[in-house]
C-alpha cells in the first residue's frame, strides 16, 4: 500500500511538472504563429498548440483547416498520436467511399468507446459491423418500423411536449429547451429501441421535470467516454483506467447502471417471447427475431445490448442537439420563422386539417421549406462535428496529403459548413433558401460536402426518421407557441461530447402564438 501511494505521489509530481512545462511553452507562442496554422516542435510535435487551444478545440481545428490551402493539416503529438484533419470534400469521399476498406473505425476509437458501446454497430469493423448493418438496413426499410416511430413521436408530442409548453406559458417560467428536447428524444428512442418508457418528460404543475437514473447514467457515460479522446497524455488515462480512479470510477458506475437496465429488459423479452408470437414493433424485438437462428454468436444478450445501446446513443443526442441549435437560429432569424408558419398554414389548408390535428408522415414530407430550414441548421451545427477513422495501409489523399498506416484520419463537418469554396460567401449565415431550387423544391447536396449524416457504406440509416421526428416537433411547436430565447443575440458556446450541444442549455420563455 505504501508503495502505491509513493507511486501516486511521484506520478502526480511528474504530471504537474510536465503540465507546467508545456503550459509555459504554449504561453510563448505568438498569436501570429497560431493564426498561420499548426506549429510543430521537436519531440512534442503540435502538443503546445493543442494544450493552448484544448478549451476551444473545435474552433481551433476549424480555423486551421479553413486557413490551409487544401483544407487539410497533419497533426502529431507524443504517444504515437498522429494523423490528418480535413475539411476537403474529395478527401472525405476518398475515406468514406472510394477507399472505404482502408479506413475502418480503428483500434483507438473502438477501445475508447468499448466500455459503453461494446461491439455495437457504431463501434465495430469488418464482419461484425457488416452483419449488424445488413440486419439493421433490412429492419429500417420496413414500413412497420416507420409507422411505429411516427406513432411514438406523435404520442410524446401530444401527451407530454405540448402540455409541458402550455404549462410553461401559464407559469411564465424560464425553461431549458435543450434539456426538454433531450428528454423527449430519450423517451422516444427508448420506446423505439426497447418499447420501454423512461418517462423523462414527466413534469409537475410548476414545470419541474422528473428524474431517470438510466437517463442520467447514459448522459454521464457518453460525456466521460468522449473525454477520453481529449487527454493530453494518454498514459494518464491508462493509469486511471487501470486503478479505477476519478472519472473512470464514475464512468464504470454509469455503464453498470446502463447495462443492468438493458440486460434486464433483454432477458425478460427473450423469456416472454418466442419466434412464433413475438411482435415486430421495437428494434429489440426485431433483432431478437432476426438473430434467433444465428449460430455465430450474434444472438447473445451482450450482442443485443450493444446494438440497442448504440441506437439509443444515436437517437438521443443527434436530433435534440440539432433542434436546440435550430430554435436558437430561428429566434435570431424571424423572417425564416414567418416562412415556416406560412408553409404550415398552407399545408393545413391543402390537407383540410383542423388546428388541433397533427401532420402525418406523407404530409410532413411535402414541407419543403421546413426541411430546408432544418438542413441549414444541420449544416451550421452538425451534431457529430468531427468524426475519425484509422488508416489501415499507407495511402495518399486526392489533395496529395500522405497518410501513413496507423494514423487517424478526421473529417471536420463543422468546418465544412463554413467553407466559402462549398457554400459561397454567405456560408456563415442561416439561409434555408440555399437548399431550394427555382420551384421551391428541396435540392439535396452531396453527402461528401454535407456529411451531417455521414456518407458511404456507413451512412446513417435513421436519416429519414430523424427528419420526420424533427419536422413533427417543429411543426407542432412553432404553430402553437412563440419561443423567446434568452440572450438570442449572442451565439451560445458549445459543449463537445460525442455530439455538439449548447453549453449550459437553451433558456427560453414560452408564449402562446396568436392565431
Amino acid at each position: 500500500m505504501e508503495e502505491f501511494f509513493s507511486f501516486q505521489a511521484l506520478f502526480f509530481s511528474l504530471l504537474f511538472a510536465l503540465s507546467l512545462f508545456f503550459f509555459l511553452l504554449s504561453k510563448n507562442l505568438s498569436k501570429e504563429s497560431i493564426s498561420t496554422g499548426l506549429r510543430a516542435y521537436p519531440l512534442v510535435g503540435n502538443l503546445p498548440d493543442f494544450i493552448k487551444n484544448r478549451h476551444r478545440i473545435l474552433e481551433w481545428l476549424t480555423e486551421i483547416v479553413i486557413e490551409h490551402p487544401t483544407n487539410t493539416v497533419t497533426f502529431r503529438r507524443p504517444g504515437k498520436v498522429q494523423g490528418i484533419i480535413t475539411a476537403n470534400p474529395m478527401n472525405v469521399e476518398h475515406m468514406l467511399k472510394t477507399n472505404f476498406e482502408n479506413y475502418p473505425k480503428g483500434r483507438r476509437a473502438t477501445v475508447f468507446l468499448h466500455d459503453l458501446l461494446g461491439t455495437g454497430i457504431f463501434n465495430s469493423d469488418g464482419e461484425t459491423w457488416k452483419a449488424q448493418r445488413k440486419t439493421a438496413s433490412f429492419e429500417f426499410s420496413k414500413r412497420s418500423l416507420r409507422n411505429f416511430v411516427m406513432e411514438t413521436v406523435q404520442q410524446e408530442i401530444q401527451n407530454r411536449l405540448l402540455p409541458l409548453l402550455q404549462t410553461a406559458t401559464k407559469t411564465n417560467k424560464t425553461i431549458d429547451l435543450q434539456d426538454i428536447l433531450e428528454r423527449f428524444a430519450f423517451d422516444n428512442i427508448c420506446m423505439v429501441a426497447f418499447n420501454q418508457d423512461p418517462k423523462c418528460l414527466f413534469f409537475d404543475s410548476s414545470c419541474n421535470l422528473s428524474s431517470s437514473p438510466f437517463a442520467h447514467a447514459f448522459e454521464q457515460a457518453a460525456n466521460l467516454s468522449a473525454e477520453r479522446f481529449r487527454y493530453t497524455f494518454l498514459f494518464i488515462l491508462k493509469i486511471k483506467k487501470r486503478f479505477n480512479l476519478g472519472s473512470e470510477t464514475i464512468l464504470n458506475q454509469s455503464i453498470s447502471t446502463i447495462n443492468d437496465f438493458a440486460m434486464n429488459i433483454i432477458r425478460s423479452r427473450k423469456t416472454s417471447n418466442n419466434k412464433e408470437n413475438a411482435q415486430e414493433t421495437d428494434l429489440l424485438s426485431r433483432f431478437i427475431i432476426s438473430t434467433n437462428n444465428d449460430t455465430t454468436g450474434n444472438n447473445s444478450d451482450e450482442f443485443l445490448r450493444d446494438i440497442i445501446i448504440s441506437f439509443i446513443l444515436a437517437g438521443r443526442d443527434t436530433t435534440s442537439s440539432t433542434l436546440a441549435w435550430f430554435f436558437w437560429l430561428l429566434s435570431s432569424n424571424p423572417q425564416v420563422e414567418r416562412k415556416i408558419i406560412r408553409e404550415l398554414q398552407s399545408k393545413r389548408a391543402q390537407f383540410q386539417k383542423n388546428p388541433s390535428e397533427m401532420f402525418d408522415f406523407e404530409e410532413l414530407r411535402e414541407m419543403q421549406y421546413l426541411h430546408a430550414a432544418i438542413t441549414e441548421a444541420l449544416r451550421l451545427y452538425p451534431p457529430v462535428a468531427v468524426d475519425s477513422r484509422e488508416c489501415k495501409e499507407d495511402d495518399v489523399m486526392p489533395d496529395g496529403t500522405v497518410v501513413k498506416k496507423g494514423w487517424f484520419v478526421t473529417y471536420n463537418a463543422y468546418a465544412m459548413g463554413r467553407l466559402e469554396g462549398i457554400w459561397g460567401r454567405d456560408c456563415g449565415s442561416f439561409v434555408p433558401e440555399r437548399w431550394l431550387d427555382e420551384k421551391g423544391m428541396f435540392r439535396a447536396e452531396s453527402p461528401y460536402r454535407f456529411p451531417a449524416f455521414h456518407a458511404g457504406p456507413r451512412m446513417c440509416l435513421g436519416k429519414e426518421m430523424a427528419y420526420i421526428q424533427m419536422k413533427s416537433i417543429v411543426a407542432c411547436v412553432v404553430e402553437r407557441f412563440e419561443i423567446d430565447v434568452l440572450g438570442k443575440d449572442k451565439c451560445p458556446d458549445h459543449f463537445l461530447s460525442l455530439t455538439m450541444r449548447i453549453k449550459g442549455g437553451l433558456p427560453v420563455r414560452v408564449r402562446e402564438r396568436k392565431r
